[in-house]
């Protein structure tokens, strides 16, 4: 293996490792921020379920041949984007009914 091969490697491995870092960090502070128990219960299924699609995806543009593999993309921007606006809204609505119930 060339110098290039292993260069390339060390690239994936350390965007790997980047990333999922990232994605721990990004979790473990949605949980510590939540404001209230219904909160944190929405937020730790919206994680579970965020972790397994993203997990799902890679898996696809690993394991898929083209040019599926390129066209998983659609899906993923439509899932993302949608899931990501639910999230915020679920989370407000119950950050807003935890405070009135505390009031």
């Amino acid at each position: 293996m060339g110098a290039g091969q292993w260069i390339g490697i060390l690239g994936a491995a350390a965007g790997v490792i980047i990333g999922i870092a990232g994605g721990v960090y990004g979790t473990l502070n949605s949980l510590r921020y939540a404001r209230g128990p219904r909160e944190k219960q929405f937020l730790i299924r919206a994680s579970i379920v965020c972790w397994i699609g993203i997990t799902l995806f890679i898996a696809g543009l690993v394991l898929l041949p083209m040019p599926a593999r390129a066209l998983i993309w659609i899906p993923y921007a439509v899932l993302l984007t949608s899931g990501i606006n639910y999230w915020n809204k679920t989370q407000q609505r119950i950050r807003d009914e935890e405070s009135q119930e505390s009031a």
